[in-house]
Protein backbone atom coordinates (compact mmCIF):
# COMPACT_ATOMS: atom_id res chain seq x y z
CA UNK A 1 0.00 0.00 0.00
CA UNK A 2 2.34 2.31 0.59
CA UNK A 3 4.65 1.46 -2.13
CA UNK A 4 1.55 2.46 -4.43
CA UNK A 5 0.24 5.37 -2.19
CA UNK A 6 3.99 6.98 -3.28
CA UNK A 7 3.76 5.88 -6.70
CA UNK A 8 0.21 7.80 -7.46
CA UNK A 9 2.49 10.80 -7.98
CA UNK A 10 3.46 9.07 -11.07
CA UNK A 11 0.67 7.91 -11.98
CA UNK A 12 -1.07 9.86 -15.15
CA UNK A 13 -4.70 8.89 -13.84
CA UNK A 14 -5.05 9.95 -10.89
CA UNK A 15 -3.16 13.02 -11.41
CA UNK A 16 -5.71 13.93 -14.51
CA UNK A 17 -8.72 13.32 -12.32
CA UNK A 18 -7.33 15.42 -9.88
CA UNK A 19 -6.69 18.45 -11.73
CA UNK A 20 -9.59 18.01 -13.03
CA UNK A 21 -11.60 18.20 -9.94
CA UNK A 22 -9.31 20.83 -9.27
CA UNK A 23 -10.62 22.94 -11.96
CA UNK A 24 -13.62 22.18 -11.11
CA UNK A 25 -13.44 23.17 -8.04
CA UNK A 26 -11.83 26.73 -9.00
CA UNK A 27 -14.42 27.27 -11.51
CA UNK A 28 -17.45 25.65 -9.36
CA UNK A 29 -19.62 29.22 -9.46
CA UNK A 30 -19.56 29.80 -13.01
CA UNK A 31 -20.18 25.41 -13.43
CA UNK A 32 -23.00 25.85 -10.88
CA UNK A 33 -24.88 29.13 -12.81
CA UNK A 34 -24.29 27.45 -16.06
CA UNK A 35 -25.80 23.89 -14.98
CA UNK A 36 -28.83 25.53 -13.15
CA UNK A 37 -29.69 27.63 -16.17
CA UNK A 38 -29.46 24.88 -18.28
CA UNK A 39 -31.59 22.49 -15.48
CA UNK A 40 -33.79 25.44 -15.19
CA UNK A 41 -33.75 28.63 -17.01
CA UNK A 42 -36.16 30.71 -15.01
CA UNK A 43 -33.89 30.39 -12.03
CA UNK A 44 -31.73 33.65 -13.62
CA UNK A 45 -34.64 35.03 -14.89
CA UNK A 46 -35.37 37.48 -11.84
CA UNK A 47 -31.80 38.38 -11.75
CA UNK A 48 -31.86 39.94 -15.50
CA UNK A 49 -32.02 43.03 -16.52
CA UNK A 50 -32.70 42.46 -20.54
CA UNK A 51 -36.06 43.95 -22.20
CA UNK A 52 -36.99 41.25 -24.78
CA UNK A 53 -38.86 42.41 -27.49
CA UNK A 54 -42.27 40.25 -28.81
CA UNK A 55 -44.62 40.57 -31.56
CA UNK A 56 -48.51 40.47 -30.33
CA UNK A 57 -51.07 39.72 -33.46
CA UNK A 58 -54.46 38.88 -33.29
CA UNK A 59 -57.48 39.99 -31.77
CA UNK A 60 -57.28 42.28 -28.82
CA UNK A 61 -57.64 39.93 -25.99
CA UNK A 62 -56.62 40.27 -22.33
CA UNK A 63 -53.28 38.33 -23.12
CA UNK A 64 -51.92 41.54 -24.87
CA UNK A 65 -52.32 43.74 -21.58
CA UNK A 66 -50.86 40.73 -19.42
CA UNK A 67 -47.34 40.53 -21.31
CA UNK A 68 -47.13 44.21 -21.67
CA UNK A 69 -47.39 44.22 -17.70
CA UNK A 70 -44.11 42.17 -17.32
CA UNK A 71 -41.56 44.54 -17.72
CA UNK A 72 -38.98 42.78 -19.12
CA UNK A 73 -41.05 41.97 -22.39
CA UNK A 74 -41.42 44.75 -25.06
CA UNK A 75 -44.91 44.25 -26.81
CA UNK A 76 -45.16 45.53 -30.34
CA UNK A 77 -48.40 44.88 -32.49
CA UNK A 78 -46.96 43.94 -36.19
CA UNK A 79 -48.48 42.20 -38.86
CA UNK A 80 -47.40 38.63 -38.78
CA UNK A 81 -45.75 38.22 -42.40
CA UNK A 82 -43.25 41.18 -41.21
CA UNK A 83 -42.98 39.78 -37.38
CA UNK A 84 -41.72 36.35 -38.47
CA UNK A 85 -38.99 37.86 -41.03
CA UNK A 86 -38.32 40.26 -38.06
CA UNK A 87 -37.85 37.19 -35.72
CA UNK A 88 -35.64 35.28 -38.75
CA UNK A 89 -33.41 38.41 -38.61
CA UNK A 90 -33.60 38.52 -34.29
CA UNK A 91 -34.85 41.90 -34.11
CA UNK A 92 -37.89 39.76 -32.02
CA UNK A 93 -37.42 36.96 -29.77
CA UNK A 94 -40.89 35.98 -29.85
CA UNK A 95 -44.06 36.41 -32.13
CA UNK A 96 -47.59 35.70 -30.24
CA UNK A 97 -50.24 35.23 -32.51
CA UNK A 98 -54.02 34.92 -30.87
CA UNK A 99 -56.75 34.33 -32.98
CA UNK A 100 -60.06 35.98 -33.19
CA UNK A 101 -62.05 33.77 -30.57
CA UNK A 102 -63.70 35.15 -27.98
CA UNK A 103 -63.33 34.13 -24.49
CA UNK A 104 -66.76 33.17 -24.04
CA UNK A 105 -66.62 31.18 -27.02
CA UNK A 106 -67.81 26.85 -27.33
CA UNK A 107 -64.12 26.60 -29.04
CA UNK A 108 -60.83 26.59 -28.10
CA UNK A 109 -58.66 29.56 -28.15
CA UNK A 110 -55.92 28.57 -29.73
CA UNK A 111 -52.18 30.43 -29.13
CA UNK A 112 -49.48 29.57 -31.74
CA UNK A 113 -45.93 31.13 -30.03
CA UNK A 114 -42.83 31.44 -32.43
CA UNK A 115 -39.66 31.61 -30.89
CA UNK A 116 -35.45 30.89 -31.77
CA UNK A 117 -34.83 27.21 -32.81
CA UNK A 118 -32.03 26.12 -30.35
CA UNK A 119 -31.48 29.19 -28.20
CA UNK A 120 -30.71 29.68 -24.52
CA UNK A 121 -32.33 33.29 -24.66
CA UNK A 122 -35.83 31.54 -26.11
CA UNK A 123 -35.48 29.38 -23.37
CA UNK A 124 -35.67 31.98 -21.09
CA UNK A 125 -38.54 34.08 -22.80
CA UNK A 126 -40.28 30.85 -22.95
CA UNK A 127 -40.74 30.62 -18.74
CA UNK A 128 -41.75 34.12 -19.35
CA UNK A 129 -44.30 34.22 -21.33
CA UNK A 130 -45.77 31.16 -19.90
CA UNK A 131 -46.41 33.02 -17.01
CA UNK A 132 -48.64 34.96 -18.44
CA UNK A 133 -50.05 32.33 -20.78
CA UNK A 134 -51.11 30.33 -17.52
CA UNK A 135 -52.92 33.64 -16.15
CA UNK A 136 -54.78 34.20 -19.40
CA UNK A 137 -56.13 30.39 -18.88
CA UNK A 138 -57.00 30.92 -15.42
CA UNK A 139 -59.22 33.69 -16.84
CA UNK A 140 -60.59 31.95 -19.54
CA UNK A 141 -61.59 29.06 -17.24
CA UNK A 142 -63.55 31.65 -14.81
CA UNK A 143 -65.29 33.00 -18.38
CA UNK A 144 -66.26 29.17 -19.23
CA UNK A 145 -66.52 28.20 -15.48
CA UNK A 146 -70.23 27.74 -16.49
CA UNK A 147 -69.92 24.45 -18.75
CA UNK A 148 -68.12 22.53 -15.72
CA UNK A 149 -70.82 19.95 -14.22
CA UNK A 150 -68.49 18.07 -11.85
CA UNK A 151 -66.85 20.02 -9.32
CA UNK A 152 -63.06 19.61 -9.94
CA UNK A 153 -60.99 17.99 -6.98
CA UNK A 154 -58.38 20.90 -5.49
CA UNK A 155 -54.69 20.11 -5.58
CA UNK A 156 -53.32 21.63 -1.96
CA UNK A 157 -49.77 22.34 -3.52
CA UNK A 158 -47.37 24.11 -1.09
CA UNK A 159 -45.54 26.64 -3.56
CA UNK A 160 -41.88 26.40 -3.08
CA UNK A 161 -39.65 28.89 -1.45
CA UNK A 162 -37.61 31.30 -3.29
CA UNK A 163 -34.18 29.99 -4.68
CA UNK A 164 -35.14 26.48 -4.45
CA UNK A 165 -34.54 25.42 -7.94
CA UNK A 166 -30.82 26.57 -7.11
CA UNK A 167 -30.71 24.19 -4.25
CA UNK A 168 -32.40 21.09 -5.58
CA UNK A 169 -29.58 21.30 -7.92
CA UNK A 170 -26.99 21.48 -5.69
CA UNK A 171 -28.59 19.06 -3.11
CA UNK A 172 -30.46 16.38 -5.63
CA UNK A 173 -27.22 16.50 -8.41
CA UNK A 174 -24.38 18.34 -7.48
CA UNK A 175 -23.14 16.80 -4.04
CA UNK A 176 -24.10 12.72 -4.97
CA UNK A 177 -22.28 13.28 -7.96
CA UNK A 178 -19.04 14.91 -6.28
CA UNK A 179 -19.17 12.20 -4.06
CA UNK A 180 -19.95 9.60 -6.52
CA UNK A 181 -16.90 10.94 -8.61
CA UNK A 182 -14.16 9.77 -6.57
CA UNK A 183 -15.69 6.46 -6.03
CA UNK A 184 -15.48 5.49 -9.72
CA UNK A 185 -11.99 7.53 -9.99
CA UNK A 186 -10.74 4.72 -7.20
CA UNK A 187 -12.04 2.13 -8.81
CA UNK A 188 -9.95 2.80 -11.92
CA UNK A 189 -7.26 3.11 -10.29
CA UNK A 190 -7.08 -0.32 -9.23
CA UNK A 191 -7.21 -1.79 -12.51
CA UNK A 192 -3.61 0.51 -13.45
CA UNK A 193 -2.09 -0.85 -9.73
CA UNK A 194 -3.02 -4.48 -10.57
CA UNK A 195 -2.38 -4.81 -13.80
CA UNK A 196 0.96 -3.23 -14.12
CA UNK A 197 1.86 -5.51 -11.95
CA UNK A 198 1.32 -8.25 -14.83
CA UNK A 199 2.30 -6.30 -17.42
CA UNK A 200 5.78 -5.33 -16.10
CA UNK A 201 6.45 -8.58 -14.58
CA UNK A 202 7.12 -7.86 -10.78
CA UNK A 203 4.69 -9.85 -9.48
CA UNK A 204 6.58 -12.82 -9.11
CA UNK A 205 9.55 -10.84 -7.52
CA UNK A 206 6.73 -9.45 -4.77
CA UNK A 207 5.75 -13.41 -4.52
CA UNK A 208 9.67 -14.13 -3.93
CA UNK A 209 9.24 -12.30 -0.63
CA UNK A 210 7.77 -12.91 3.00
CA UNK A 211 4.41 -10.96 1.73
CA UNK A 212 1.68 -13.04 0.87
CA UNK A 213 -0.48 -13.05 -2.63
CA UNK A 214 -3.46 -11.81 -0.39
CA UNK A 215 -1.57 -8.91 1.54
CA UNK A 216 0.08 -7.73 -2.07
CA UNK A 217 -3.86 -7.24 -3.10
CA UNK A 218 -5.56 -6.02 -0.41
CA UNK A 219 -2.84 -3.26 -0.14
CA UNK A 220 -3.51 -2.24 -3.48
CA UNK A 221 -7.23 -2.31 -2.47
CA UNK A 222 -6.46 0.07 0.35
CA UNK A 223 -4.46 2.58 -1.47
CA UNK A 224 -7.37 2.72 -4.17
CA UNK A 225 -10.29 2.98 -1.03
CA UNK A 226 -7.81 5.44 1.22
CA UNK A 227 -8.28 8.12 -1.48
CA UNK A 228 -12.37 8.13 -1.36
CA UNK A 229 -13.30 9.47 1.71
CA UNK A 230 -10.29 12.10 1.15
CA UNK A 231 -11.47 13.56 -2.06
CA UNK A 232 -14.96 13.79 -1.06
CA UNK A 233 -14.11 14.89 2.34
CA UNK A 234 -12.19 17.59 0.09
CA UNK A 235 -15.53 18.47 -1.88
CA UNK A 236 -17.57 18.42 1.40
CA UNK A 237 -15.33 20.90 2.98
CA UNK A 238 -15.57 23.26 -0.22
CA UNK A 239 -19.32 23.12 -0.67
CA UNK A 240 -19.74 24.10 3.13
CA UNK A 241 -16.90 26.98 3.12
CA UNK A 242 -19.09 28.16 -0.06
CA UNK A 243 -21.89 28.59 2.60
CA UNK A 244 -23.75 25.28 1.48
CA UNK A 245 -25.21 23.53 4.89
CA UNK A 246 -24.23 19.59 4.66
CA UNK A 247 -26.25 17.81 7.80
CA UNK A 248 -24.51 14.68 7.67
CA UNK A 249 -20.91 14.90 6.15
CA UNK A 250 -19.25 12.04 8.63
CA UNK A 251 -22.45 9.50 7.42
CA UNK A 252 -21.74 10.65 3.88
CA UNK A 253 -18.25 10.10 3.97
CA UNK A 254 -18.96 6.92 5.42
CA UNK A 255 -21.52 6.05 2.91
CA UNK A 256 -19.43 6.56 -0.56
CA UNK A 257 -16.81 4.39 1.31
CA UNK A 258 -18.59 1.54 1.41
CA UNK A 259 -19.95 2.03 -2.32
CA UNK A 260 -16.34 2.27 -3.27
CA UNK A 261 -15.34 -0.68 -1.72
CA UNK A 262 -17.95 -2.60 -3.87
CA UNK A 263 -16.81 -0.83 -7.21
CA UNK A 264 -12.88 -0.84 -6.15
CA UNK A 265 -13.24 -4.98 -5.19
CA UNK A 266 -15.49 -5.55 -8.69
CA UNK A 267 -12.93 -3.65 -10.44
CA UNK A 268 -10.20 -6.18 -8.81
CA UNK A 269 -11.95 -8.66 -10.16
CA UNK A 270 -12.21 -7.68 -13.37
CA UNK A 271 -8.21 -7.00 -13.48
CA UNK A 272 -7.25 -10.08 -12.20
CA UNK A 273 -9.20 -11.94 -15.16
CA UNK A 274 -7.80 -10.10 -17.84
CA UNK A 275 -4.55 -8.80 -16.38
CA UNK A 276 -4.16 -6.50 -19.30
CA UNK A 277 -5.16 -2.49 -18.84
CA UNK A 278 -6.85 -1.83 -21.71
CA UNK A 279 -9.32 -4.64 -21.55
CA UNK A 280 -9.62 -4.35 -18.28
CA UNK A 281 -10.75 -0.80 -18.18
CA UNK A 282 -13.77 -1.05 -21.28
CA UNK A 283 -14.91 -3.93 -19.42
CA UNK A 284 -15.22 -2.26 -16.37
CA UNK A 285 -16.39 1.07 -17.86
CA UNK A 286 -19.27 -1.18 -19.88
CA UNK A 287 -20.03 -2.92 -16.53
CA UNK A 288 -20.23 0.60 -14.34
CA UNK A 289 -22.27 2.19 -16.61
CA UNK A 290 -24.79 -0.94 -16.56
CA UNK A 291 -24.73 -1.15 -12.53
CA UNK A 292 -25.07 2.69 -12.36
CA UNK A 293 -28.08 2.83 -15.34
CA UNK A 294 -29.66 -0.07 -12.73
CA UNK A 295 -29.01 1.10 -9.58
CA UNK A 296 -30.18 4.56 -10.68
CA UNK A 297 -33.88 3.16 -11.79
CA UNK A 298 -34.27 2.08 -7.96
CA UNK A 299 -36.21 4.82 -5.86
CA UNK A 300 -33.56 4.26 -3.25
CA UNK A 301 -30.38 4.38 -4.74
CA UNK A 302 -27.30 5.81 -3.44
CA UNK A 303 -27.44 8.95 -5.46
CA UNK A 304 -30.96 9.51 -3.33
CA UNK A 305 -29.89 8.29 -0.11
CA UNK A 306 -26.66 11.22 -0.21
CA UNK A 307 -29.02 13.83 -1.16
CA UNK A 308 -31.23 12.64 2.06
CA UNK A 309 -28.08 12.78 4.04
CA UNK A 310 -26.90 16.37 3.02
CA UNK A 311 -30.70 17.42 3.35
CA UNK A 312 -30.84 15.38 6.90
CA UNK A 313 -33.97 14.18 6.09
CA UNK A 314 -33.16 10.41 5.63
CA UNK A 315 -35.42 8.21 7.48
CA UNK A 316 -34.80 4.25 8.13
CA UNK A 317 -34.30 3.46 4.41
CA UNK A 318 -30.96 4.80 4.70
CA UNK A 319 -30.18 1.79 7.13
CA UNK A 320 -31.65 -0.82 5.17
CA UNK A 321 -30.00 -0.26 2.38
CA UNK A 322 -26.61 0.34 3.47
CA UNK A 323 -26.97 -3.08 5.29
CA UNK A 324 -27.61 -4.17 2.05
CA UNK A 325 -24.28 -2.90 0.30
CA UNK A 326 -22.36 -4.10 3.20
CA UNK A 327 -23.71 -7.34 2.93
CA UNK A 328 -23.01 -7.40 -1.26
CA UNK A 329 -19.23 -6.04 -0.02
CA UNK A 330 -18.77 -8.71 2.50
CA UNK A 331 -19.65 -11.50 -0.33
CA UNK A 332 -17.45 -9.86 -2.77
CA UNK A 333 -14.71 -9.55 -0.41
CA UNK A 334 -14.21 -12.78 0.29
CA UNK A 335 -14.89 -14.10 -3.45
CA UNK A 336 -12.06 -11.54 -4.40
CA UNK A 337 -9.66 -12.62 -1.77
CA UNK A 338 -9.93 -16.27 -2.67
CA UNK A 339 -9.68 -15.44 -6.62
CA UNK A 340 -6.66 -13.31 -5.99
CA UNK A 341 -4.82 -15.59 -4.17
CA UNK A 342 -5.59 -18.00 -6.63
CA UNK A 343 -4.80 -16.05 -9.67
CA UNK A 344 -1.45 -14.02 -7.93
CA UNK A 345 -0.18 -17.06 -7.31
CA UNK A 346 -0.83 -18.96 -10.64
CA UNK A 347 0.71 -16.36 -12.48
CA UNK A 348 -0.88 -17.31 -15.61
CA UNK A 349 0.08 -15.86 -19.07
CA UNK A 350 -2.24 -12.42 -19.89
CA UNK A 351 -5.43 -14.07 -21.53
Amino acid sequence: MKKDLKGLGHERTILLAILLQLFIALFSSFLMVGLTSMYDPSALSKYSTVHYNIAYNGSDSDLRGLLASDSSLRVYDMELAPALQSLKERKLVAVVYVPDTRPDATDPVKITLYTLKNDLQAAVVDVKLKEQFVKYEGELRQVRAERIDEEPIPLDIPKSTGGSDFYEFVYGLLIPLLVIMPAIISSALVIDLITEEYQNNTLETLLSTPIRANEIFWGKVAAALILVPLQAGIWLFLLMLNGITIVNAPQILAYVTIVAMVLILVASITALYYRERTAAQFVYSTAIVVLMLFSLALPENPMNIIAKLATGSAGTEQWLVLGLIIAVGMILSVLTNRYAAKSMRGNQAPR
